[in-house]
């Protein structure tokens, strides 16, 4: 009988814990969507771009912006969720019948692992092909419909030219261009293939370590350029639309890009960064949820449900802001993507059991 009853609670605990964090998360998404849909407002009216592909994009990119924000809303909900119920003394009657603060907080950690899990397909089996189609529409709408984007770059049809852009690695440099010329009854007469590129002002291309073939009937004519112009080609506003972030592709296509850059000697850090993120992101969720319990058995289970609320709230963005920090400040210093990601989530998982140890 007293087994069920703890069953019973359990599942109390479990329920109102991933409630809350449904509830703050649906909260934060409709913030950050709203944010998101007046920041494409500033595109209508470019090429095809209307009010209605705005509200389309803000709603296909909703999973990725889920999973994004699914480490903070962890820690607000069941701080939310478990602070209402010591507010209302539920907890305090729980451990007067028997019910230990172990045991309510393996109630909690097991809605963690609930959550990371979702996480964890959210991120690779949804949140990527939609997000990569939202901003596949995005740039067909703005560019038209000679641009093709794919996981590794994206095509343009110039005249009677067809480029791809292999690498993005910055607003304005790109590598790994390759260029199909076909002559007026589109038969392939040029291929030129560039380790670099930059663009030098407005839409004009420099292209660096050059390779050119030409081929006349039987004959294919090989030289090395030192560089190569192409004029009228892309803005760097226009690069900034057509790429596709790291964060956007699935873990295992990511995983698979990066081993095919480094077999081309390419420079992986921000893949590398986005792969480690995304590792992370379930993890950190389970650990929010942790964490959280320091807020209700810890040394702020005096405070009302508002101060921890409060505390919530400035635990989650300073663990925002220094993973983001740390991650970009890595990429400057060439500190490996891996010590600057799993070093916030170690401090949280350290100072969370070391404030529970005091409780246990």
């Amino acid at each position: 009988m007293i087994r069920n009853q703890i069953k019973l609670l359990d599942r109390y605990i479990g329920s109102n814990t991933l409630l809350g964090v449904l509830l703050v998360l649906a909260v934060l998404v409709i913030l950050f969507s709203f944010f998101e849909l007046l920041a494409q407002l500033n595109d209508i009216g470019k090429g095809n771009f209307r009010l209605a592909d705005a509200f389309v994009y803000t709603a296909l990119t909703i999973p990725k912006r889920a999973v994004d924000l699914m480490p903070v809303s962890a820690l607000l909900g069941s701080v939310v969720a478990l602070g209402m119920m010591a507010d209302r003394n539920e907890l305090a009657a729980m451990q007067a019948a028997g019910m230990s603060a172990q045991r309510i907080s393996t109630s909690v950690i097991v809605s963690g692992i609930i959550l990371m899990g979702t996480a964890l397909l959210v991120a690779e089996f949804i949140a990527p092909p939609l997000d990569q189609h939202a901003r596949i529409r995005r740039s067909r709408a703005v560019r038209g419909k000679t641009v093709m984007i794919s996981k590794t770059g994206f095509w343009i049809r110039q005249g009677r030219s067809f480029i791809h852009v292999g690498q993005t690695l910055s607003p304005d440099r790109a590598a790994d261009i390759e260029i199909y010329k076909t002559d007026e009854s589109g038969r392939f007469k040029q291929f030129i293939y560039a380790k670099n590129a930059e663009i030098l002002n407005g839409n004009n291309w420099r292209l660096t370590d050059v390779e050119q073939k030409i081929i006349s009937g039987d004959i294919i004519t090989h030289q090395q350029l030192a560089d190569y112009r192409l004029n009228a080609f892309l803005s760097r506003d226009q690069m900034q639309i057509l790429k596709l972030p790291p964060d956007s592709l699935a873990l295992t296509d990511l995983y698979a890009y990066i081993r095919s850059l480094k077999k081309r000697q390419q420079n992986v850090e921000a893949h590398d960064l986005a792969f480690w993120q995304k590792i992370c992101q379930p993890i950190t969720t389970s650990i929010m949820v942790l964490l959280s319990l320091t807020f209700i058995f810890g040394p702020t289970r005096m405070k009302s449900a508002g101060r921890r609320i409060a505390g919530g709230v400035l635990v989650g963005t300073l663990f925002y802001l220094t993973n983001q920090i740390l991650g970009h400040l890595g990429l400057l210093l060439n500190i490996p993507p891996m010590l600057t990601t799993l070093t916030p989530v170690a401090l949280i998982l350290f100072v969370a059991l070391r404030l529970l140890r005091r409780v246990y």
